[in-house]
């Protein structure tokens, strides 16, 4: 899942794409460079940002989504607003990824039900503007599993299917570096909880951490791409089903390398590898994403 942030303030690419034209060419560049979902935002969740009107967000997003679905590539819509949601899907959009799992938006869960589309329910504490102050854990990993499920139950409640849902640990959302890595080294256990699940670790400020100068100072986020690759290949190997990247490309060079490094024996390969190759199945006119079918339109 390659990220375009439509925005003049996301922390790594704010204001680089922030135009019509920009976002729709790195959109198309994304899909050149290994992406096979393009996941377009129009509202920074950094830490410490704050809201944006509905209707700026929907300026920003809909063109966007609108010109890259009708060149054939798949969209899925960042977004906690229930009425932006409906509006990009309306636009050519095929899943809706809602960092809050429907706590932002009290009508998200039935928005979702009703378009019948794949929705990522990410584990949230609140806005990001507050988040940091929530991230304490006794257990990061049981912690974060409940409350996940605790959306699930929610989503099945008002009448989402449970095949449609995709869970994702919330790296950096209410968490700092101890807990990032404790998800990380925990994310089999939420792959075995049976519903696909997506990682979104790129760039984030606890890998420049880990990478800092002798001065301490942390690694500038536009070079820690390498790193996020590191965190892909973990990723595949504890079988989730996709991740979330700035840089395409070095997500995709590391799963070459272990593809082909499981294809030299395939005793050694764990059940479902490798993952469905094409995304989109002309025969049906379905994207299929790994086990997850989407209705094309």
């Amino acid at each position: 899942m390659g990220i375009l942030n439509v925005t003049p303030d996301s922390f790594s690419d704010g204001g680089l794409w922030d135009s019509t034209d920009a976002a729709i060419a790195h959109g198309q560049a994304l899909v050149a460079a290994g992406a096979d979902i393009v996941d377009v935002g129009g509202e920074s969740t950094r830490p410490g940002a704050h809201r944006v009107p509905q209707d700026v967000e929907l300026d920003r997003v809909i063109d966007v989504i609108a010109a890259l679905a009708a060149d054939g590539v798949p969209c899925s819509v960042d977004t906690t607003r229930a009425a932006v949601a409906a509006a990009a899907v309306r636009a050519g959009a095929v899943i809706v990824n809602d960092v809050s799992a429907g706590l932002a938006d009290a009508q998200m869960a039935a928005t979702v039900a009703d378009l019948g589309v794949p929705w990522v329910l990410m584990h949230w504490r609140g806005h990001s503007d507050a988040m940091q102050q929530r991230a304490e854990y006794a257990d990061t990993l049981a912690e974060v599993r409940a409350e996940l499920l605790a959306r699930v139950d929610a989503a099945i409640a008002a009448g989402v299917d449970e095949r449609a849902l995709i869970l994702d640990a919330g790296i950096g959302f209410a968490k700092n570096a101890e807990h990032n890595w404790e998800l990380l080294a925990g994310q089999r256990e939420l792959v075995e909880l049976g519903l696909p699940v997506l990682l979104g670790t790129s760039r984030k400020r606890f890998l420049g951490q880990l990478l800092a100068g002798p001065d301490g100072a942390p690694r500038p986020v536009g070079s820690r791409d390498i790193a996020t690759a590191a965190t892909s290949l973990l990723a595949a190997q504890a079988g989730v089903w996709g991740v979330r990247v700035h840089d395409p490309q070095s997500t995709a060079d590391v799963l070459a390398v272990l593809t082909a490094t499981l294809a030299a024996d395939p005793a050694r390969s764990p059940a479902g590898w490798p993952p469905a190759p094409a995304p989109l199945q002309p025969a049906t006119g379905d994207y299929r994403f790994g086990a997850l079918a989407v209705p094309r339109g």
